[in-house]
């Protein structure tokens, strides 16, 4: 009974199926993402906590999506990595740090899209009410936003995760690359009507929300700019909400296009791939079109480049860069 007991809690982890011939090109190639990812949104939000001038509403918005970006990369990233050596028949996973794996996966899928209605929201207080944007997204409102944001998707995640949890189980082998909820319910052999509903309606208000809620405030951007005959809004409302956009669209169909292959057993490989991209393209790309393209931490690196230098430019530059950022 023992032996028994301990067999049904070491689960098998399929992982990335690769060849012998190309797990080393794997490993560099996922290593080196992963060393970008950290390095790029750790420098964001040490560079955004210690100039003051970048300390207003967007840019925090900046560390809220950069601190999840770290934590969904860590939850996959390092797993994977340790696995790509690792035989497929040796994979084994503790059930616990199966769950654990699952709900951080569940966990950052849902802050990334509630993050990102918070700057589409931040937008669109920026362009349509500027008059009151000060007095609407203060620093204060930024940090309930996100804290709101954090405990909402905590708690339903919570659930979501819970109703896998209470199933018995009957298989042995997690048919993907790593855990998630689906692969945790697939694990039974009990009725799993409840957590389909549950999570078919959780990933539906989530999904709705967020494209609801995105679709609406650039379309009230857009009217505002075609409206305008200011260059320079245009212009601003292009820039911010050029990459927002991007980066929104990127998260978006990645996420759905994993949901849709879950259904589908025949592109379980397929739906590994793009499992795998939910969880490292938004990531390294966040703080390059999103992050770097902002004029002000443009201005604060570039500052920051010369003065490392030690070169008579900045000063000058110093005080250019303030006077812009004003």
């Amino acid at each position: 009974m023992e032996n028994q007991s301990v067999d049904t809690n070491i689960l098998l982890l399929e992982g990335l199926q690769v060849t012998p011939q190309s797990s080393i090109p794997v490993f560099i190639f996922l290593l080196l993402i992963y060393i970008f990812i950290m390095v790029s949104n750790i420098g964001l939000l040490i560079l955004i906590s210690m100039e003051t001038s970048l300390h207003q509403p967007m840019y925090l918005l900046f560390c809220n999506m950069s601190v999840n970006d770290v934590f969904g990369a860590t939850a996959i990233i390092p797993r994977l990595l340790s696995d790509i050596f690792t035989l497929p028949t040796e994979r084994h996973i503790h059930y616990i740090e199966c769950v654990i794996q699952a709900f951080c996966a569940q966990f950052y899928a849902g802050v990334s899209h509630t993050a990102l209605m918070i700057m589409a929201f931040d937008r669109y207080v920026a362009i349509c009410n500027p008059l009151r944007y000060t007095t609407i997204m203060t620093n204060r409102m930024v940090v309930k936003l996100s804290v709101s944001a954090w405990v909402v998707i905590f708690v339903m995640v919570s659930i979501l995760v819970g109703l896998s949890v209470r199933l018995s189980r009957c298989r042995r082998t997690i048919a993907g690359p790593f855990c998630d909820n689906a692969s945790l319910f697939k694990l039974s052999c009990d009725n799993i009507l409840i957590n389909n509903i549950y999570g078919l309606s959780y990933t539906a208000v989530l999904l709705g929300l967020s494209a609801g809620g995105v679709i609406f405030t650039y379309l009230r951007i857009t009217m505002v700019c075609l409206s305008s005959k200011n260059k320079v809004l245009n212009s601003r409302a292009l820039q911010t909400c050029t990459s927002h956009l991007a980066m929104y669209i990127i998260m978006y169909f990645s996420g759905i296009i994993s949901i849709i292959l879950h259904r589908f057993p025949d592109l379980s490989e397929q739906r590994k791939l793009a499992s795998i991209a939910f969880h490292i393209v938004p990531p390294a790309l966040n703080t390059v079109i999103y992050g770097l393209q902002i004029k002000a931490l443009r201005q604060k690196v570039f500052f920051i480049e010369i003065c490392q230098q030690k070169t008579p430019q900045c000063t000058s530059v110093h005080t250019k860069r303030n006077t812009e950022l004003r």
